[in-house]
């Protein structure tokens, strides 16, 4: 079953770098360079803004089902684009596969990582590195190999997902069988309202018009464009009324101002945004420059670009072990966009006649330093957030990785297309307007040596200054990590961040009993009453700790040993201090306030008079 999430996953991450190499030549079949950054854009606008859906999805209803459908979506998002006769049907397959997408990447981290002990979460979070790595390596190359077979052999790098999607599915439904969260019968509306529908409804238009705006921006329309302000408008006010909503209605939010506002989780996520845009913007637009400046066929410009996600692979590797080892994960959120700047602004040196070996060096270096950062935000998301809010902290961070990789990448494709307009404006007899209506490599076939040379020329200064933009992303995630909490995963987690004390019905039943780590242990003040009618015990807590010591070990008060059958064994909320003994014949628990033990049964009656003795719970 772990094979089939991971496979899953390889999927949808393929399908982010599959079609950055037949990118030029979908352009060309559709006369279409203009939409070059929705073809990418799309996928990953609809699964920023779906990510966050499935993370109240997650947290309210069946792992199982949810999974399988997002398979679903997924697979008929693919067909769309295989079969699409004209570009606006491609984009509408690309944001249906998007949407599916959205409730892969979130179920297979929400289905894997209780498996996974936090100080063990390091190299597990690497193999996620070497998913992505992968895919990333095989993306542009069997990308490339479709696309050079034939004029529609492009096609193929969406039809291939849909045997290895129907395997998954098939084995999935009849063999996966996840723990069941357990809920609480609801009616219709508080289903609805389970899911934030207020907030998903600002949320939604805010981030389409945010994307929209920067799309259209100096390309399809001026910025001072009435268009483009009106967009730039919507975004703004959407975003104010989400954040109203989410703080007037944190029972139910969708990014609930506790998880937010924790400083780890703020400053992790802007992180990614940043990363991830760096990170789609050489992915795409290397294999552009390598077929327009470089002349080469779109399975070399994918050959070309392996450098990058080979060294990713490596040092996601590395980054897992050095986490493990020291502890920590800021390290290494330090030294990738270090390292991935300095590649990024060597970058901006390339031309057509700088040597392989210097574009292959440089790669590296990006490559290298995106492997160490790619997945460490998200494990330092892990290790402050408590149980309850962990599907949210997910959902949030990879909404943000969509996000950032969906605004960039439209950014690029702005950069690309004015550049190369005001840079062929000066031809005469040339309308360089051409040039976004003919396709990236379509043109330069046409083209006299003369008119050629000032193409390749043009791209080689609008693709600079796209890995200049890459670089800026760097080193605004470079100043995110410098605020990172430096947290020792070794030593359990914390809690900064706590789900409501009192939930909404509709949301109790999916609230787990038990943290995932320790919370901050709370007692009752001196002189409240227990549970039998005592006042608390005067001594020190280290005397109470002896004795629950005592009791963990099998000996009564006295230092007597109890039986075989009720010999204790620690539960997992340490804050409470609760102590489970397991017996054959009674099946009872018991828990150990100070030095005094209470019968499950006694328990179960006092929080049921007294539900206001937080202590208790």
């Amino acid at each position: 079953m772990i094979l089939c999430n991971f496979l899953a996953l390889f999927l949808v991450a393929l399908d982010r770098t599959i079609v950055a190499t037949a990118v030029p030549r979908i352009s060309d079949e559709f006369k279409a360079l203009g939409d070059i950054g929705w073809y990418g854009s799309s996928y990953m606008l609809t699964t920023a803004c779906a990510q966050l859906v499935f993370g109240r999805i997650y947290k309210n209803y069946d792992l199982k089902w949810t999974f399988l459908i997002s398979i679903v979506v997924f697979e008929v998002g693919s067909a769309i684009c295989g079969s699409a006769p004209n570009s606006p049907v491609f984009i509408l397959g690309r944001a249906i596969a998007g949407l599916g997408s959205a409730g892969i990447f979130s179920g297979t981290l929400l289905a894997l990582i209780p498996m996974v002990p936090l100080h063990k979460r390091p190299a597990f979070q690497s193999l996620f590195g070497i998913v992505f790595g992968l895919s990333s390596v095989l993306g542009p190359v069997v990308g490339g190999g479709f696309t050079g077979t034939q004029s529609s052999g492009w096609r193929w790098c969406f039809y291939i997902n849909l045997p290895i999607g129907a395997v998954c599915l098939v084995v999935m439904t009849f063999w996966w069988n996840p723990p069941k969260a357990k809920h609480e019968p609801a009616n219709f509306k508080t289903h609805v309202k389970r899911l934030d529908p207020l907030g998903i409804f600002f949320l939604l238009p805010g981030v389409v018009s945010l994307f929209m705006a920067f799309q259209w921006g100096g390309s399809t329309y001026d910025w001072n464009e009435w268009r483009i302000i009106l967009l730039l408008v919507v975004f703004v006010v959407c975003t104010i009324a989400f954040y109203l909503v989410q703080h007037f209605k944190p029972d139910t939010a969708t990014v609930p101002g506790r998880v937010f506002k924790q400083r780890t989780v703020f400053f992790g996520t802007m992180f990614t945004f940043f990363i991830s845009g760096s990170m789609l913007m050489l992915v795409y637009y290397l294999p552009i420059w390598f077929q327009t400046v470089k002349q080469v066929d779109p399975l070399k410009s994918g050959v070309y670009t392996l450098p990058l996600v080979l060294s990713l692979v490596v040092s996601s590797v590395l980054s897992g072990i050095m986490c493990s080892k020291l502890g920590y994960y800021v390290p290494s959120m330090i030294i990738a966009p270090a390292i991935m700047s300095v590649g990024e602004g060597l970058l901006t040196t390339i031309d057509n006649t700088t040597p392989s070996s210097h574009w292959i060096a440089y790669q590296f270096l990006c490559g290298f330093g995106l492997g160490f950062g790619m997945q460490t935000s998200g494990l330092a998301i892990q290790a402050v957030l408590n149980k309850a809010d962990l599907p949210l902290g997910i959902a949030l961070n990879m909404f943000v990785q969509q996000l950032g990789g969906a605004v960039f990448t439209s950014v690029g494709q702005t950069i690309l297309t004015n550049l190369l307009v005001a840079r062929l404006s000066d031809i005469p007899n040339f309308n360089p307007k051409d040039i976004v209506d003919h396709g990236a490599t379509l043109i330069l076939q046409d083209a006299s040596p003369e008119l050629k040379a000032r193409i390749i020329e043009a791209y080689e200064y609008a693709c600079k200054h796209i890995f200049i933009a890459a670089m800026s992303l760097a080193f605004a995630a470079l100043i995110c990590s410098f605020f990172m909490e430096w947290i020792n995963i070794k030593k359990g987690r914390g809690a900064p961040s706590q789900a409501p004390e009192n939930p909404p019905a509709a949301d109790a039943a999916s609230v787990p009993n038990e943290p995932i780590g320790p919370v901050a242990p709370t007692e009752p003040t001196s002189g409240q009453q227990l549970i039998d009618g005592s006042k608390r015990h005067s001594k020190s807590s280290s005397y109470r700790d002896s004795i629950i010591e005592q009791k963990l070990k099998g000996k009564d008060d006295n230092g007597g040993t109890t039986s075989e059958e009720g010999k204790s064994e620690k539960a997992g909320v340490v804050g409470a201090e609760i102590i489970r003994l397991s017996s054959a014949e009674e099946k009872k628990r018991d828990t150990v306030l100070g030095d005094r033990l209470a019968s499950y049964s006694e328990r179960e009656a006092v929080t049921r008079t007294q539900p206001q003795n937080q202590w208790l719970r």
